[in-house]
C-alpha cells in the first residue's frame, strides 16, 4: 500500500523507507538461470536483466503481464523566452491526440500489450518562468508529485512514464546542470529543433535559472526549475519504488525527474533501467551520471514515454527466456 503524501517531507520519508529487492527471489533466480539449456553467459544482458526483474517482484520465475504506460502532460512559463520551436497550445492538442489513440505512445503502447493512461496538469495555468522566481510553490509541486504517485496501478508489474509539455527540455536541462554541474551548455541541447540564435537563447535561460535557484535538494531543484509534468514523473518512479514495480525509464526529460529522486536517496532508481538513450546530446551524460547502461540507441527523440515503451518488449523477452525456458534436468540434456 502506498502511505498518502501530505507534505513534501512525507514524500522524502517514502522514498527513503522503500523496500528493496527480494533476495531470495534474486537467489532463486540466479540458481535457475544457471540451470537453463544454455551456455553460461550466452543470453548476455537478458540475464541480468531477469534476475534483477525477479528480485523486484519476489519471484524466482516470473512473468510481465500487466505493464503500464502514463503520459503527464505540463505547461511551462519560461516558453514566454522563446525556449521552443512550438508554442504551448501544441501541449493541448496533443493531449487530445493521446486520448484518441493517434501519437506514436499510443502504438507502442498497445504493441508491448501495455495499459495507458493520460494526465494532463493544469495545461491552462502554465508554471512561472523561472528565470523571474521559482516554477512551482510547495503546494504546486506536492500536487503535482501526488498526480503521479496516485497514477500508478498497484496491480502493475511493469512501468513506464512520459511526457508532453512544449518547452520542457529547457527545465529538464536546468535540472540536469543544477544536479550534476558544468555549464548550462553542457545540458542544452535543440529540443524540437531550434535554430543557432534558439538554441543560444536557451542555453542563456538555463544559466539564467540555475544561478538564480540551483543549490538545495532534489525537491528544492523540481520545484524551482522543474514543471508539473516533470515532478508527476517523479512522483510515479517513486510511487513504483515502494510498491516495487520495475520501471523503465523514457528518454531526456525522464531521466531528469529521475535524477532528482537519485539526489534525495542513493537507492531511489534501483528499480529503474534506462529504456533509451535519445538524440538529445546531454541525455548519454546524464544516464552516466546515474549509472544507468541504456538498452537501445535509436536516434529517438519524441518523449512521450516511446524509447522506454520501445523497451518493453526486450524486458518481456528476457523474462519470457528466464521462466520459460527448460532446465537442462528437465530437457533431458546433458550440462556436461
Amino acid at each position: 500500500m502506498l502511505p498518502e503524501l501530505t507534505d513534501l517531507n512525507s514524500f522524502r520519508n517514502a522514498l527513503a523507507d522503500a523496500p528493496g529487492p527480494d533476495p531470495s527471489a534474486v537467489n532463486g533466480a540466479e540458481e535457475r538461470n544457471g540451470q537453463l539449456t544454455k551456455p553460461p553467459g550466452a543470453l548476455g544482458r537478458l540475464e541480468d536483466l531477469a534476475i534483477w526483474y525477479a528480485g523486484w517482484r519476489g519471484d524466482a520465475r516470473p512473468q510481465i503481464t500487466a505493464p503500464q504506460v502514463i503520459v503527464f502532460a505540463g505547461n511551462h512559463g519560461v516558453t514566454a523566452q522563446g525556449v521552443s520551436a512550438f508554442p504551448p497550445e501544441v501541449t493541448v492538442q496533443m493531449v487530445m491526440n493521446f486520448e484518441h489513440g493517434g501519437a506514436a505512445i499510443n502504438q507502442l503502447a498497445k504493441a508491448a500489450g501495455a495499459k495507458m493512461d493520460v494526465h494532463a496538469l493544469d495545461l491552462e495555468r502554465p508554471t512561472a518562468d523561472f528565470t523571474q522566481g521559482p516554477a512551482m510553490s510547495e503546494d504546486e509541486l506536492l500536487q503535482a508529485l501526488r498526480t503521479g504517485w496516485q497514477a500508478v496501478d498497484p496491480s502493475a508489474d511493469l512501468l513506464v512514464v512520459g511526457e508532453m509539455g512544449i518547452g520542457n527540455t529547457t527545465p529538464a536541462a536546468a535540472i540536469a546542470c543544477a544536479l550534476f554541474g558544468g555549464e548550462a551548455a553542457d545540458w542544452t541541447g535543440r529540443g524540437t529543433g531550434v535554430d543557432d540564435a534558439g538554441l543560444a537563447n536557451k542555453t542563456r535561460v538555463v544559466a539564467e535559472g540555475v544561478a538564480l535557484h540551483g543549490q538545495g535538494d532534489g525537491l528544492h531543484i523540481l520545484r524551482c526549475l522543474g514543471g508539473r509534468e516533470i515532478a508527476a514523473m517523479a512522483g510515479a518512479i517513486a510511487a513504483a519504488r515502494v510498491l516495487r514495480i520495475p520501471v523503465i525509464l523514457d528518454g531526456f526529460i525522464c531521466t531528469a525527474a529521475a535524477a532528482c529522486l537519485a539526489q534525495l536517496s542513493g537507492a531511489a532508481l534501483d528499480h529503474t533501467i534506462a529504456g533509451h538513450q535519445s538524440a538529445e546530446g546531454a541525455h548519454a551524460a546524464m544516464l552516466s551520471k546515474l549509472g544507468k547502461e541504456p538498452l537501445l540507441s535509436l536516434g529517438l527523440r519524441l518523449g512521450e514515454g516511446s524509447g522506454g515503451a520501445l523497451a518493453i518488449n526486450i524486458l518481456k523477452s528476457a523474462v519470457a527466456c528466464h521462466s520459460g525456458m527448460a532446465t537442462f534436468a528437465e530437457a533431458g540434456v546433458s550440462d556436461g
